[in-house]
């Protein structure tokens, strides 16, 4: 047996039999204040926009009222068909031009004025950070209150890319969730990276 197969036989004998489950996450006090204004006030707070829209039709409109100017609107949110859907990006690079990117969040978090995404939703991860201005529709029934419940609502094994965002863009703007390398993250205890031709973007919620 090689020392290759050795050690890979030993690592397998010693995996363990059965899962452990993690610690319960204990309930905390909470903000009595509603969970809509409590969101939008996190959100604005750190230079966030909201508007509430009645469908996706009005969220369309609101996107051409706002960005007038843009060229290039990439969208992974059918209710906005934009110039360019990303399922029709091959390469991230290809995403250098975005003006307005638009996604849909399953889950808001009030107290951070935050919304999960994964690689479901984004399809391609870089949308997320390349685009100068993103659009995020949010139903509001989709927000909770916490980080905790949060993350009691979140299954980090079925994406490999997940992201809680807030705020106006750095180069590091990642919350929770994964740690991806590269113009959205840094590896730990490494300064976020410069991106050369990526300027600070705005981030506000759209709802339905």
């Amino acid at each position: 047996m090689s020392p290759r197969d050795a050690i890979l036989a030993a690592v397998r004998s010693n995996l363990p039999r059965r899962a452990v489950p993690l610690p319960a996450i204990p309930g905390f006090a909470e903000n009595d204040e509603p969970l809509l204004p409590s969101f939008r006030r996190q959100l604005e707070a750190m230079g966030g926009r909201s508007f509430e829209v009645a469908d996706g039709e009005a969220a369309q409109a609101k996107v051409a009222e706002l960005f007038p100017a843009a060229k290039v609107v990439c969208s992974a949110a059918t209710e906005v068909p934009g110039t360019r859907r990303v399922e029709d990006v091959d390469d991230p690079h290809e995403l250098d031009d975005v003006d307005v990117g638009v996604v849909r969040s399953p889950l808001g978090v009030a107290e951070a004025g935050a919304v999960w995404l994964t690689q479901g939703e984004l399809v391609v991860s870089a949308l997320g950070v390349l685009s100068q201005h993103l659009v995020v529709l949010l139903d509001p029934a989709a927000i909770v209150a916490t980080m905790h419940d949060a993350y009691g609502r979140i299954d980090l094994a079925a994406s490999p890319y997940g992201v809680f965002m807030a705020g106006p863009s750095a180069t590091g703007d990642i919350e929770g969730g994964d740690h991806p390398r590269g113009p959205g993250g840094t590896e730990p205890g490494r300064p976020a990276p410069r991106v050369p031709g990526v300027r600070g973007r705005d981030r506000w919620i759209s709802r339905r």
